[in-house]
Protein backbone atom coordinates (compact mmCIF):
# COMPACT_ATOMS: atom_id res chain seq x y z
CA UNK A 1 0.00 0.00 0.00
CA UNK A 2 1.23 3.52 -1.35
CA UNK A 3 -1.16 6.77 -0.03
CA UNK A 4 1.50 9.19 0.93
CA UNK A 5 3.86 10.08 -2.47
CA UNK A 6 5.04 13.46 -2.63
CA UNK A 7 4.35 14.90 -6.18
CA UNK A 8 3.19 18.23 -7.38
CA UNK A 9 1.49 20.18 -9.99
CA UNK A 10 3.72 23.11 -10.00
CA UNK A 11 7.35 21.38 -10.51
CA UNK A 12 8.76 23.12 -8.04
CA UNK A 13 9.91 19.87 -6.07
CA UNK A 14 13.59 21.17 -6.31
CA UNK A 15 12.97 24.51 -4.59
CA UNK A 16 10.44 22.95 -2.11
CA UNK A 17 12.09 23.62 1.12
CA UNK A 18 12.99 27.47 0.31
CA UNK A 19 9.47 27.98 -1.85
CA UNK A 20 8.05 26.76 1.11
CA UNK A 21 9.53 29.32 3.59
CA UNK A 22 8.38 31.86 1.27
CA UNK A 23 5.34 31.36 0.40
CA UNK A 24 4.43 31.26 4.11
CA UNK A 25 5.82 35.07 4.46
CA UNK A 26 4.00 35.83 1.19
CA UNK A 27 0.44 34.44 2.45
CA UNK A 28 1.17 36.03 5.78
CA UNK A 29 1.90 39.95 4.57
CA UNK A 30 -0.98 38.94 1.80
CA UNK A 31 -3.29 37.82 4.26
CA UNK A 32 -5.52 41.36 3.83
CA UNK A 33 -5.34 41.10 -0.35
CA UNK A 34 -9.03 41.26 -0.99
CA UNK A 35 -11.32 38.89 -2.96
CA UNK A 36 -13.68 40.34 -5.31
CA UNK A 37 -17.66 39.78 -4.63
CA UNK A 38 -19.54 36.28 -3.65
CA UNK A 39 -19.63 33.48 -5.96
CA UNK A 40 -23.16 32.40 -6.70
CA UNK A 41 -25.44 30.55 -3.63
CA UNK A 42 -26.97 28.46 -6.30
CA UNK A 43 -24.37 26.14 -8.41
CA UNK A 44 -24.46 26.30 -12.35
CA UNK A 45 -23.41 23.37 -13.37
CA UNK A 46 -23.81 23.99 -17.00
CA UNK A 47 -21.79 27.31 -16.74
CA UNK A 48 -19.04 25.45 -14.74
CA UNK A 49 -19.22 22.98 -17.72
CA UNK A 50 -18.58 25.40 -20.26
CA UNK A 51 -15.96 27.31 -18.45
CA UNK A 52 -13.75 24.32 -18.29
CA UNK A 53 -13.85 23.60 -21.62
CA UNK A 54 -12.24 26.90 -22.19
CA UNK A 55 -9.79 26.43 -20.14
CA UNK A 56 -8.18 24.24 -22.19
CA UNK A 57 -7.85 26.46 -25.05
CA UNK A 58 -5.75 28.54 -22.28
CA UNK A 59 -3.37 26.07 -22.54
CA UNK A 60 -2.82 25.43 -25.79
CA UNK A 61 0.52 25.08 -27.89
CA UNK A 62 1.21 25.87 -30.90
CA UNK A 63 -0.44 27.94 -34.41
CA UNK A 64 -3.91 28.61 -32.82
CA UNK A 65 -6.84 27.89 -34.61
CA UNK A 66 -9.56 30.50 -36.40
CA UNK A 67 -12.11 29.33 -33.93
CA UNK A 68 -9.95 30.06 -30.83
CA UNK A 69 -12.56 31.71 -28.55
CA UNK A 70 -9.67 32.86 -25.82
CA UNK A 71 -8.53 36.26 -27.71
CA UNK A 72 -5.69 36.95 -25.06
CA UNK A 73 -3.59 34.30 -26.51
CA UNK A 74 -1.58 33.55 -29.77
CA UNK A 75 0.75 31.47 -31.74
CA UNK A 76 3.09 30.21 -29.79
CA UNK A 77 6.65 27.28 -29.84
CA UNK A 78 6.07 27.58 -33.67
CA UNK A 79 9.72 25.64 -33.67
CA UNK A 80 9.14 23.00 -31.40
CA UNK A 81 11.21 19.74 -32.51
CA UNK A 82 12.96 21.48 -34.92
CA UNK A 83 16.54 20.75 -33.82
CA UNK A 84 15.91 17.46 -33.09
CA UNK A 85 14.33 17.07 -36.90
CA UNK A 86 10.77 16.66 -35.69
CA UNK A 87 7.48 18.47 -35.84
CA UNK A 88 6.21 18.66 -31.90
CA UNK A 89 4.22 21.62 -32.78
CA UNK A 90 0.94 21.49 -30.57
CA UNK A 91 -0.08 19.77 -27.46
CA UNK A 92 -0.70 21.30 -24.19
CA UNK A 93 1.34 23.27 -21.81
CA UNK A 94 0.19 21.43 -18.67
CA UNK A 95 0.68 24.55 -15.99
CA UNK A 96 1.29 28.04 -15.52
CA UNK A 97 4.93 27.35 -17.15
CA UNK A 98 5.57 26.90 -20.71
CA UNK A 99 7.24 23.36 -20.30
CA UNK A 100 4.70 20.31 -21.91
CA UNK A 101 5.38 17.30 -19.85
CA UNK A 102 4.03 14.14 -21.79
CA UNK A 103 2.85 12.28 -18.78
CA UNK A 104 0.62 14.63 -17.20
CA UNK A 105 -0.79 15.82 -20.81
CA UNK A 106 -1.89 12.29 -21.55
CA UNK A 107 -3.66 11.34 -18.05
CA UNK A 108 -5.63 15.25 -19.21
CA UNK A 109 -6.67 13.57 -22.34
CA UNK A 110 -7.36 10.33 -20.82
CA UNK A 111 -9.63 12.03 -18.23
CA UNK A 112 -11.20 14.35 -20.49
CA UNK A 113 -12.33 11.38 -23.00
CA UNK A 114 -13.44 9.07 -20.23
CA UNK A 115 -15.66 11.75 -19.27
CA UNK A 116 -17.26 11.87 -23.18
CA UNK A 117 -17.72 8.45 -23.39
CA UNK A 118 -19.52 8.28 -19.44
CA UNK A 119 -21.36 11.79 -20.26
CA UNK A 120 -21.53 12.72 -23.97
CA UNK A 121 -24.72 13.13 -23.91
CA UNK A 122 -25.12 15.28 -21.27
CA UNK A 123 -22.32 17.71 -22.86
CA UNK A 124 -24.49 17.32 -25.89
CA UNK A 125 -27.39 18.53 -24.39
CA UNK A 126 -25.27 21.35 -22.81
CA UNK A 127 -24.21 21.92 -26.21
CA UNK A 128 -20.72 21.51 -25.20
CA UNK A 129 -20.06 18.14 -26.80
CA UNK A 130 -18.03 19.83 -29.53
CA UNK A 131 -15.56 21.71 -27.60
CA UNK A 132 -15.12 18.53 -25.15
CA UNK A 133 -13.74 16.69 -28.73
CA UNK A 134 -11.85 19.83 -29.89
CA UNK A 135 -9.99 20.00 -26.74
CA UNK A 136 -9.19 16.17 -27.27
CA UNK A 137 -8.08 16.35 -30.37
CA UNK A 138 -6.01 19.02 -29.94
CA UNK A 139 -3.76 16.87 -27.24
CA UNK A 140 -4.34 13.34 -29.53
CA UNK A 141 -3.05 15.38 -32.35
CA UNK A 142 0.00 16.32 -30.93
CA UNK A 143 0.17 12.39 -29.39
CA UNK A 144 0.24 10.96 -33.40
CA UNK A 145 2.80 13.56 -34.25
CA UNK A 146 4.88 12.59 -31.18
CA UNK A 147 4.85 9.15 -31.35
CA UNK A 148 7.15 8.97 -34.80
CA UNK A 149 8.10 5.47 -35.12
CA UNK A 150 6.63 2.05 -32.79
CA UNK A 151 9.61 2.41 -30.19
CA UNK A 152 9.86 5.93 -30.12
CA UNK A 153 7.47 8.59 -28.12
CA UNK A 154 8.74 12.20 -27.55
CA UNK A 155 7.64 12.99 -24.08
CA UNK A 156 9.23 16.69 -23.03
CA UNK A 157 9.32 19.64 -24.74
CA UNK A 158 11.58 22.94 -22.93
CA UNK A 159 13.74 22.37 -19.53
CA UNK A 160 11.34 23.02 -16.15
CA UNK A 161 14.94 25.23 -14.86
CA UNK A 162 15.59 27.49 -17.72
CA UNK A 163 11.60 27.79 -17.59
CA UNK A 164 11.49 28.81 -14.38
CA UNK A 165 13.79 31.25 -14.28
CA UNK A 166 11.92 33.25 -16.58
CA UNK A 167 8.28 34.89 -16.09
CA UNK A 168 7.14 34.95 -19.94
CA UNK A 169 4.07 34.25 -21.79
CA UNK A 170 4.45 31.73 -24.05
CA UNK A 171 4.22 33.89 -27.16
CA UNK A 172 7.81 35.28 -26.14
CA UNK A 173 9.71 32.48 -24.44
CA UNK A 174 13.04 32.57 -24.89
CA UNK A 175 14.01 29.98 -23.07
CA UNK A 176 15.58 26.05 -24.00
CA UNK A 177 12.89 24.67 -26.45
CA UNK A 178 15.13 21.06 -26.43
CA UNK A 179 13.00 17.83 -26.72
CA UNK A 180 13.34 14.96 -25.25
CA UNK A 181 12.55 10.76 -26.18
CA UNK A 182 11.85 7.63 -24.70
CA UNK A 183 12.84 4.49 -27.37
CA UNK A 184 14.34 1.04 -26.51
CA UNK A 185 17.56 2.31 -24.92
CA UNK A 186 15.86 4.89 -22.73
CA UNK A 187 12.70 3.31 -21.99
CA UNK A 188 9.62 5.31 -20.17
CA UNK A 189 6.90 2.66 -19.64
CA UNK A 190 5.12 4.99 -17.79
CA UNK A 191 4.62 7.76 -20.13
CA UNK A 192 4.55 5.14 -22.77
CA UNK A 193 1.27 3.46 -20.77
CA UNK A 194 -0.69 6.51 -20.18
CA UNK A 195 -0.26 7.69 -23.70
CA UNK A 196 -1.61 4.74 -25.32
CA UNK A 197 -4.17 4.90 -22.31
CA UNK A 198 -5.04 8.12 -23.30
CA UNK A 199 -5.54 6.90 -27.36
CA UNK A 200 -7.00 4.66 -26.83
CA UNK A 201 -9.93 6.38 -24.80
CA UNK A 202 -10.00 9.15 -27.23
CA UNK A 203 -10.58 6.14 -30.25
CA UNK A 204 -13.63 5.60 -28.31
CA UNK A 205 -14.91 9.06 -28.33
CA UNK A 206 -14.24 9.28 -31.89
CA UNK A 207 -15.39 6.07 -32.91
CA UNK A 208 -18.86 7.62 -34.19
CA UNK A 209 -17.75 11.33 -35.87
CA UNK A 210 -14.74 10.51 -37.20
CA UNK A 211 -14.03 6.04 -37.33
CA UNK A 212 -11.18 7.02 -39.28
CA UNK A 213 -9.28 9.32 -36.99
CA UNK A 214 -10.47 6.30 -34.12
CA UNK A 215 -8.81 3.81 -36.14
CA UNK A 216 -5.41 5.62 -36.23
CA UNK A 217 -5.39 6.45 -32.73
CA UNK A 218 -6.16 2.64 -31.99
CA UNK A 219 -2.80 1.69 -34.22
CA UNK A 220 -0.71 4.48 -32.05
CA UNK A 221 -2.26 3.22 -28.49
CA UNK A 222 -1.49 -0.60 -29.22
CA UNK A 223 1.70 0.27 -30.57
CA UNK A 224 2.84 1.90 -27.52
CA UNK A 225 1.48 -0.45 -25.45
CA UNK A 226 3.47 -3.02 -26.78
CA UNK A 227 6.81 -0.93 -26.75
CA UNK A 228 6.19 0.50 -22.98
CA UNK A 229 5.21 -3.32 -22.34
CA UNK A 230 8.72 -5.17 -24.35
CA UNK A 231 10.74 -2.25 -23.47
CA UNK A 232 10.32 -1.51 -19.27
CA UNK A 233 11.84 1.38 -17.36
CA UNK A 234 10.86 4.19 -15.67
CA UNK A 235 10.16 7.28 -17.86
CA UNK A 236 11.98 10.06 -15.05
CA UNK A 237 15.53 7.92 -15.72
CA UNK A 238 15.61 8.17 -18.86
CA UNK A 239 14.43 11.38 -19.41
CA UNK A 240 16.17 13.11 -16.32
CA UNK A 241 14.69 16.69 -16.86
CA UNK A 242 11.59 15.41 -16.00
CA UNK A 243 12.48 13.56 -12.72
CA UNK A 244 12.57 17.30 -10.78
CA UNK A 245 8.60 18.21 -11.93
CA UNK A 246 6.72 14.60 -12.66
CA UNK A 247 8.90 12.01 -11.37
CA UNK A 248 6.98 8.40 -11.44
CA UNK A 249 6.67 7.51 -7.70
CA UNK A 250 4.34 4.96 -7.89
CA UNK A 251 6.44 2.82 -10.71
CA UNK A 252 4.82 1.96 -14.41
CA UNK A 253 3.40 -1.10 -13.89
CA UNK A 254 -0.01 0.62 -12.79
CA UNK A 255 0.07 2.97 -16.32
CA UNK A 256 0.56 -0.67 -18.23
CA UNK A 257 -2.56 -2.21 -16.36
CA UNK A 258 -4.75 1.01 -16.90
CA UNK A 259 -3.16 1.26 -20.97
CA UNK A 260 -4.24 -2.47 -21.08
CA UNK A 261 -7.67 -2.26 -19.44
CA UNK A 262 -8.51 0.68 -21.47
CA UNK A 263 -7.30 -1.29 -24.78
CA UNK A 264 -9.43 -3.71 -24.03
CA UNK A 265 -12.32 -1.48 -23.75
CA UNK A 266 -11.59 -0.15 -27.19
CA UNK A 267 -10.74 -3.11 -28.97
CA UNK A 268 -12.76 -6.18 -27.07
CA UNK A 269 -9.53 -8.35 -27.61
CA UNK A 270 -9.23 -10.79 -24.87
CA UNK A 271 -5.48 -10.33 -24.96
CA UNK A 272 -5.42 -7.19 -23.51
CA UNK A 273 -8.15 -8.07 -20.56
CA UNK A 274 -5.92 -11.55 -20.20
CA UNK A 275 -2.97 -9.28 -19.46
CA UNK A 276 -4.62 -7.05 -16.51
CA UNK A 277 -6.01 -10.72 -15.47
CA UNK A 278 -2.66 -12.36 -15.83
CA UNK A 279 -0.31 -9.61 -13.88
CA UNK A 280 -3.33 -8.59 -11.45
CA UNK A 281 -1.42 -9.23 -8.50
CA UNK A 282 2.18 -9.15 -9.79
CA UNK A 283 1.53 -5.22 -10.80
CA UNK A 284 -0.20 -4.40 -7.81
CA UNK A 285 -3.47 -4.10 -9.32
CA UNK A 286 -5.62 -6.42 -6.93
CA UNK A 287 -3.27 -6.11 -3.97
CA UNK A 288 -2.45 -1.98 -3.92
CA UNK A 289 -4.92 -0.23 -2.22
CA UNK A 290 -4.84 3.40 -2.24
CA UNK A 291 -6.48 6.71 -1.32
CA UNK A 292 -5.61 8.91 -4.31
CA UNK A 293 -5.95 8.97 -7.72
CA UNK A 294 -3.75 11.27 -9.67
CA UNK A 295 -1.50 11.53 -12.96
CA UNK A 296 0.82 9.43 -10.83
CA UNK A 297 -0.73 6.66 -9.25
CA UNK A 298 -3.13 5.62 -11.07
CA UNK A 299 -4.34 2.20 -9.35
CA UNK A 300 -8.14 3.40 -8.07
CA UNK A 301 -9.11 4.32 -11.75
CA UNK A 302 -8.02 0.84 -13.11
CA UNK A 303 -9.30 -0.76 -10.32
CA UNK A 304 -12.64 0.74 -10.68
CA UNK A 305 -12.11 0.14 -14.97
CA UNK A 306 -11.66 -3.23 -14.04
CA UNK A 307 -14.42 -3.85 -11.74
CA UNK A 308 -17.19 -2.77 -14.24
CA UNK A 309 -16.42 -5.34 -16.30
CA UNK A 310 -17.83 -7.62 -14.15
CA UNK A 311 -21.02 -6.96 -16.42
CA UNK A 312 -19.72 -8.23 -19.31
CA UNK A 313 -20.42 -10.93 -21.02
CA UNK A 314 -17.05 -12.63 -21.67
CA UNK A 315 -16.58 -12.67 -17.56
CA UNK A 316 -19.95 -13.44 -16.33
CA UNK A 317 -19.73 -17.49 -16.86
CA UNK A 318 -15.45 -17.52 -16.10
CA UNK A 319 -15.26 -18.08 -12.70
CA UNK A 320 -11.68 -17.47 -12.84
CA UNK A 321 -11.59 -14.30 -14.29
CA UNK A 322 -14.61 -13.09 -12.37
CA UNK A 323 -12.55 -13.82 -8.71
CA UNK A 324 -10.01 -11.42 -10.01
CA UNK A 325 -11.91 -9.01 -11.11
CA UNK A 326 -13.45 -9.33 -8.13
CA UNK A 327 -10.36 -8.67 -6.55
CA UNK A 328 -9.79 -5.64 -8.20
CA UNK A 329 -13.51 -4.55 -7.15
CA UNK A 330 -12.54 -4.61 -3.55
CA UNK A 331 -9.58 -2.35 -4.00
CA UNK A 332 -11.66 0.09 -6.14
CA UNK A 333 -14.18 -0.04 -3.29
CA UNK A 334 -11.78 0.35 -0.45
CA UNK A 335 -10.62 3.63 -2.29
CA UNK A 336 -14.18 4.69 -2.79
CA UNK A 337 -14.93 3.86 1.05
CA UNK A 338 -12.34 5.90 1.85
CA UNK A 339 -13.03 9.01 0.26
CA UNK A 340 -16.52 8.95 1.77
CA UNK A 341 -14.77 8.30 5.14
CA UNK A 342 -17.22 5.45 5.47
CA UNK A 343 -14.12 2.94 5.82
CA UNK A 344 -12.84 1.92 9.66
CA UNK A 345 -10.42 3.67 11.50
CA UNK A 346 -7.96 5.25 9.96
CA UNK A 347 -8.28 3.84 6.42
CA UNK A 348 -10.33 7.17 5.37
CA UNK A 349 -9.44 10.16 3.47
CA UNK A 350 -9.08 13.49 5.97
CA UNK A 351 -12.13 16.23 5.14
CA UNK A 352 -11.15 19.85 5.81
CA UNK A 353 -13.92 21.17 8.59
CA UNK A 354 -15.63 22.52 5.47
CA UNK A 355 -15.88 19.16 3.87
CA UNK A 356 -13.04 19.02 1.27
CA UNK A 357 -11.17 15.76 0.59
CA UNK A 358 -7.46 16.29 1.52
CA UNK A 359 -4.51 15.02 0.81
CA UNK A 360 -1.61 17.08 0.75
CA UNK A 361 -1.13 20.69 0.37
CA UNK A 362 0.26 21.14 -2.87
CA UNK A 363 -2.67 21.12 -5.44
CA UNK A 364 -4.88 19.55 -3.49
CA UNK A 365 -7.61 20.40 -5.90
CA UNK A 366 -6.60 17.68 -7.97
CA UNK A 367 -7.13 14.59 -5.47
CA UNK A 368 -10.65 16.24 -4.87
CA UNK A 369 -11.61 16.53 -8.68
CA UNK A 370 -10.09 12.88 -9.51
CA UNK A 371 -12.01 11.33 -6.05
CA UNK A 372 -15.48 13.52 -7.53
CA UNK A 373 -15.29 11.70 -10.70
CA UNK A 374 -14.60 8.18 -10.03
CA UNK A 375 -17.59 8.74 -7.26
CA UNK A 376 -19.79 9.57 -10.07
CA UNK A 377 -18.86 7.12 -12.71
CA UNK A 378 -19.24 4.26 -9.60
CA UNK A 379 -22.77 5.59 -8.23
CA UNK A 380 -23.95 5.54 -11.77
CA UNK A 381 -22.26 1.83 -12.02
CA UNK A 382 -24.50 0.54 -9.15
CA UNK A 383 -27.16 2.02 -10.16
CA UNK A 384 -27.32 0.01 -13.52
CA UNK A 385 -26.24 -2.74 -11.85
CA UNK A 386 -28.96 -2.21 -8.81
CA UNK A 387 -25.99 -2.36 -6.17
CA UNK A 388 -24.90 -0.55 -3.07
CA UNK A 389 -21.59 0.14 -2.33
CA UNK A 390 -20.63 -2.14 0.91
CA UNK A 391 -17.73 -0.08 3.30
CA UNK A 392 -15.96 -1.51 6.37
CA UNK A 393 -17.65 0.95 8.44
CA UNK A 394 -20.44 -1.18 8.15
CA UNK A 395 -23.66 -0.43 6.14
CA UNK A 396 -24.77 -0.29 2.63
CA UNK A 397 -24.05 3.03 0.55
CA UNK A 398 -27.06 4.21 -2.12
CA UNK A 399 -25.86 5.91 -5.52
CA UNK A 400 -27.82 8.55 -4.32
CA UNK A 401 -25.79 9.48 -1.57
CA UNK A 402 -22.48 8.60 -3.28
CA UNK A 403 -23.98 11.37 -5.81
CA UNK A 404 -24.46 14.05 -3.00
CA UNK A 405 -21.20 13.72 -1.34
CA UNK A 406 -19.91 13.83 -5.03
CA UNK A 407 -21.72 16.99 -5.21
CA UNK A 408 -20.46 18.60 -2.12
CA UNK A 409 -17.23 18.12 -2.96
CA UNK A 410 -18.55 20.25 -6.42
CA UNK A 411 -20.28 22.94 -4.93
CA UNK A 412 -17.00 23.23 -2.50
CA UNK A 413 -15.26 23.88 -5.51
CA UNK A 414 -17.86 26.41 -7.26
CA UNK A 415 -18.17 28.77 -3.91
CA UNK A 416 -20.04 26.66 -0.97
CA UNK A 417 -16.92 26.78 1.30
CA UNK A 418 -15.95 28.90 4.28
CA UNK A 419 -13.57 31.22 2.31
CA UNK A 420 -17.07 31.50 0.21
CA UNK A 421 -14.80 31.78 -2.97
CA UNK A 422 -15.04 29.70 -6.10
CA UNK A 423 -12.03 27.84 -7.13
CA UNK A 424 -13.29 27.45 -10.81
CA UNK A 425 -11.46 30.43 -12.27
CA UNK A 426 -14.03 32.93 -13.65
CA UNK A 427 -16.97 31.23 -12.10
CA UNK A 428 -18.86 33.33 -10.33
CA UNK A 429 -18.13 37.22 -8.88
CA UNK A 430 -15.51 35.99 -6.28
CA UNK A 431 -12.40 33.82 -7.46
CA UNK A 432 -9.04 33.91 -7.59
CA UNK A 433 -7.66 36.27 -9.36
CA UNK A 434 -3.91 36.25 -9.23
CA UNK A 435 -3.52 32.77 -10.49
CA UNK A 436 0.07 31.59 -10.76
CA UNK A 437 0.39 31.55 -14.72
CA UNK A 438 2.62 33.18 -16.90
CA UNK A 439 0.70 34.10 -19.78
CA UNK A 440 -2.67 35.27 -18.01
CA UNK A 441 -0.86 37.41 -15.20
CA UNK A 442 1.14 39.34 -17.92
CA UNK A 443 -0.03 41.74 -20.49
CA UNK A 444 -2.14 39.73 -23.82
CA UNK A 445 0.07 39.90 -26.95
CA UNK A 446 -2.57 41.77 -28.76
CA UNK A 447 -2.55 44.35 -26.12
CA UNK A 448 1.06 44.47 -25.94
CA UNK A 449 3.12 42.69 -29.12
CA UNK A 450 6.49 44.24 -28.04
CA UNK A 451 8.50 41.37 -26.36
CA UNK A 452 8.51 40.79 -22.84
CA UNK A 453 12.00 39.64 -21.92
CA UNK A 454 12.90 37.07 -19.05
CA UNK A 455 13.80 39.24 -16.16
CA UNK A 456 11.40 41.81 -17.41
CA UNK A 457 8.35 39.55 -16.58
CA UNK A 458 9.50 39.04 -12.93
CA UNK A 459 9.98 42.72 -12.35
CA UNK A 460 7.07 44.05 -13.96
CA UNK A 461 4.50 41.38 -14.16
CA UNK A 462 4.91 38.44 -11.79
CA UNK A 463 5.81 40.92 -8.39
CA UNK A 464 2.25 43.31 -9.10
CA UNK A 465 -0.29 42.79 -6.15
CA UNK A 466 -3.00 43.81 -8.91
CA UNK A 467 -5.67 40.89 -10.36
CA UNK A 468 -4.02 39.12 -13.71
CA UNK A 469 -5.32 41.08 -16.85
CA UNK A 470 -5.92 37.93 -18.59
CA UNK A 471 -8.62 35.70 -17.03
CA UNK A 472 -7.97 32.08 -16.90
CA UNK A 473 -11.53 30.91 -17.21
CA UNK A 474 -12.13 27.23 -16.58
CA UNK A 475 -9.02 26.67 -14.27
CA UNK A 476 -8.88 24.75 -11.34
CA UNK A 477 -6.38 26.13 -9.08
CA UNK A 478 -4.94 24.44 -6.37
CA UNK A 479 -6.97 25.07 -3.60
CA UNK A 480 -7.15 25.51 0.11
CA UNK A 481 -5.46 24.28 2.84
CA UNK A 482 -6.06 21.88 5.36
CA UNK A 483 -8.31 24.15 7.64
CA UNK A 484 -10.22 25.90 4.31
CA UNK A 485 -7.61 28.60 4.10
CA UNK A 486 -6.71 30.38 0.65
CA UNK A 487 -4.24 33.23 -0.31
CA UNK A 488 -4.84 34.64 -3.86
CA UNK A 489 -0.94 35.45 -4.35
CA UNK A 490 0.56 35.08 -7.49
CA UNK A 491 3.61 33.84 -5.65
CA UNK A 492 1.24 30.91 -3.35
CA UNK A 493 2.32 28.36 -6.31
CA UNK A 494 1.02 25.74 -4.07
CA UNK A 495 -2.81 27.12 -3.97
CA UNK A 496 -3.00 29.58 -7.27
CA UNK A 497 -1.38 27.39 -9.80
CA UNK A 498 -3.95 25.48 -11.96
CA UNK A 499 -3.19 22.26 -14.00
CA UNK A 500 -5.03 20.89 -16.98
CA UNK A 501 -5.86 17.59 -15.26
CA UNK A 502 -7.50 19.20 -12.62
CA UNK A 503 -10.08 20.90 -15.14
CA UNK A 504 -10.01 17.75 -16.72
CA UNK A 505 -11.34 15.64 -14.21
CA UNK A 506 -14.25 17.50 -13.27
CA UNK A 507 -15.36 18.16 -16.79
CA UNK A 508 -17.50 15.41 -16.84
CA UNK A 509 -18.78 15.03 -13.21
CA UNK A 510 -19.73 18.86 -14.53
CA UNK A 511 -22.28 17.83 -17.04
CA UNK A 512 -24.03 15.24 -14.71
CA UNK A 513 -24.51 17.46 -11.99
CA UNK A 514 -25.79 19.88 -15.11
CA UNK A 515 -28.21 16.85 -15.89
CA UNK A 516 -29.15 16.25 -12.29
CA UNK A 517 -30.20 19.62 -11.80
CA UNK A 518 -32.43 20.01 -14.31
CA UNK A 519 -34.59 16.67 -13.49
CA UNK A 520 -37.68 17.33 -11.44
CA UNK A 521 -36.65 14.80 -8.49
CA UNK A 522 -33.45 16.36 -6.63
CA UNK A 523 -31.83 12.60 -5.36
CA UNK A 524 -29.56 14.86 -3.19
CA UNK A 525 -32.25 15.91 -0.20
CA UNK A 526 -30.82 13.02 2.03
CA UNK A 527 -27.65 14.31 1.75
CA UNK A 528 -26.96 17.09 4.11
CA UNK A 529 -24.48 19.34 5.46
CA UNK A 530 -24.71 18.09 8.77
CA UNK A 531 -23.72 14.56 7.19
CA UNK A 532 -20.77 15.68 5.98
CA UNK A 533 -20.11 17.20 9.75
CA UNK A 534 -20.78 13.83 11.42
CA UNK A 535 -18.12 12.63 9.21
Amino acid sequence: MKEDVNHYCNHHQHRNILSFILVQITIIAAAAVPFSDQSPSVPDYGDALSKSLLYFESQRSGRLPHGQRVSWRHHSALLDGLEQGVDLVGGYYDAGDNVKFGLPMAFTITMLSWGVIEYGDDMAAAGEYHHALEAIKWGTDYFVKAHTSPNVLWVQVGDGDTDHYCWQRPEDMATSRRAYKVDEKNPGSEVAGETAAAMAAASIVFRRTNPHYAHLLLQHAQQLFEFGDKYRGRYHESVKAAKGFYPSTSGYNDELLWAALWLYKATTNQTYLNYALQNAHHFGGATWAVKEFSWDIKYAGLQLLASTLLRDETTRHDNHSRNILETYRSKAEYYLCANLNKNVGNDNVQLTPGGLIYIRQWNNLQYASSAAFLLTVYSDHLRSTNRQLACSAGGHVDPSEILGFVRSQVDYVLGKNPMETSYLVGYGKRYPKRVHHRGASTASYKSHEGFIGCVQGYDIWYRKRNPNPNVLVGAVVGGPDEKDRFRDVRENHMQTEACTYNTAALVGVFARLNRLEEEEDDPFDEYSSSTIASM
